[in-house]
């Protein structure tokens, strides 16, 4: 049975940083690309960065570009979402998402999720 289980959201200023975190279980997680998404109140689900297996590629959302870092250790099966300068419109339930195909940025792709962790961030 697959799991990811998300950690590290919380309430942070504006300009501020968090490091979410996504354990994964029953998958092969070096064999595994990853990503993770993000939901506002109100809005779609949407991408914000994926990696692959091999970390040879990885995709971020135009938004996101030089303030989150996307990686992971295979070792510890974790994925990581390093978040610096947020910004209010950063604030969302962020969710870990895993694919047994290419990395894509739709929803509809990805074949695992967790149950998400709320960021807020405060201006």
């Amino acid at each position: 049975q697959v799991q990811l289980v998300e950690s590290g959201g919380g309430l942070v200023q504006a300009g501020g940083s968090l490091r979410l975190f996504c354990a994964a279980s029953g998958v092969t997680f070096s064999r595994t690309n990853m990503a993770w998404f993000r939901q506002a109140p109100g809005k779609e689900r949407e991408f914000v960065a994926a990696i692959t297996w091999t970390e040879i590629t990885i995709r971020y959302i135009d938004s996101v570009k030089g303030r989150f870092t996307i990686s992971r250790d295979n070792a510890k099966q974790t994925l990581y979402l390093q978040m610096n300068s947020l910004k209010s419109e950063d604030t969302a339930v962020y969710y870990c998402a895993a694919t047994f195909g290419a990395i894509r940025v739709g929803k509809d792709d990805y074949n695992y999720w967790g149950q998400g962790t709320q960021v807020t961030v405060s201006s």
